[in-house]
């Protein structure tokens, strides 16, 4: 049953409205004054607010100010139920919050459709909120399940950094600040050997992340990243995404998951370099070049041969001799920086 607040100084209209709304089905409690009725709409909390506007001590306008600031009765609908007629005197209720203003002598029907309208209006609002409220839980960071909702993550928080061709991103041994999600180019990341020779670890094409260190302890990075083309990167600082894995626990297993697919890739590399051929290990590693650049290979590939050869595991020389052999053979061509492939077929069948 709901609850109507009836504020009213003459008594005679008050107990009648009163008797009236109760044989409407609505619980009534009445004040006969201003701090009487703040009082009780403070301990009773009504659904509904009636109130007079000429009344003793506080009048009707003192009423509304003093609960639309009070946090319990700030959202209850307030009508005013007053013999002021004047355009002014509505105005003035209107403009201080009331949700509607009924003159005296009014009707039955007339009082009932303004409760009743404003307790449905409370009712859709309501509804409204709970609806919004349950959006926003399921977008919000605790329920981020998969690797595809983890990068629009990214996306739409993530700091936005570019970096040229040739751009160092980080160094081996820099903290390891920042967890990676590049949104276009390539990324080759790479350690340095007791010599001082660079061997490349990896190539991260757009929608890849990279910089995955440690979120326990707080270690350098391993090996260093740097642009092989004009790169636009997510990054993310590694506490936040900390976070996010602790909030998310089905979202840890995906990126356990993405890793081992990672891992398994990297597996089979080095399978590569321990087994295939200088012929084999060479055209797989112009294969993997264009598949990370998302090129096709007939485009032509523009990168440095000594990271090719360090991709392939093969000393720099002995690859450069060997792609002009495959040239020779007409399988791929060369130009300047650019190796182009002219017969992919039989680029995928050397052994």
């Amino acid at each position: 049953m709901k609850k109507i607040l009836l504020i009213e100084d003459d008594v005679v209209v008050r107990e009648n409205t009163a008797e009236l709304l109760e044989l409407s089905n609505y619980k009534v409690f009445t004040a006969a004054d201003g701090k009487m009725g703040i009082t009780k709409a403070i301990t009773e909390l009504p659904d509904v607010i009636i109130c007079d506007i000429m009344m003793p001590e506080i009048n009707g306008y003192e009423v509304l100010n003093v609960l639309s600031k009070t946090i319990a009765t700030q959202h209850i609908p307030f009508i005013f139920l007053s013999a002021k007629t004047e355009y002014s005197d509505i105005r003035k209720g209107m403009d201080m919050g009331a949700d509607d203003y009924l003159t005296k002598p009014f009707n039955e029907a007339e009082l009932i459709s303004a409760i009743e309208s404003r307790i449905a209006k409370v009712a859709l609002l309501n509804e409204n909120s709970d609806l919004k409220s349950l959006i926003q839980s399921y977008n919000s960071d605790d329920n981020l399940k998969t690797i595809d909702q983890l990068k629009n993550y990214f996306s739409d928080n993530a700091e936005e950094v570019t970096y040229n061709l040739d751009q160092t991103i980080y160094r081996e041994g820099d903290h390891s600040n920042y967890i990676y999600l590049i949104y276009k180019g390539v990324v080759k990341t790479s350690k340095t050997d007791e010599q001082g020779k660079e061997l490349i670890t990896a190539l991260h094409k757009g929608d890849d992340f990279f910089g995955l260190t440690s979120l326990s302890h707080n270690r350098p990075y391993k090996e260093s990243a740097i642009a092989l083309e004009k790169t636009q990167v997510f990054r993310l600082v590694k506490n936040d995404f900390k976070d996010l894995l602790l909030k998310n626990h089905a979202l840890t297993l995906e990126l356990l998951d993405y890793s081992t697919e990672n891992v398994t890739e990297i597996k089979g590399q080095l399978l590569q370099m321990a087994y295939s051929s200088v012929r084999k290990k060479t055209a797989n590693t112009i294969l993997q070049f264009a598949e990370k650049i998302k090129k096709h290979p007939k485009d032509g590939i523009r990168i440095s041969r000594s990271d090719l050869a360090s991709v392939a595991g093969i000393a720099t020389e002995t690859f450069i001799r060997t792609l002009t052999r495959l040239k020779k053979e007409g399988i791929i061509d060369i130009e300047g920086r650019n190796i182009k492939v002219i017969d992919i077929d039989l680029l995928k069948q050397v052994y």
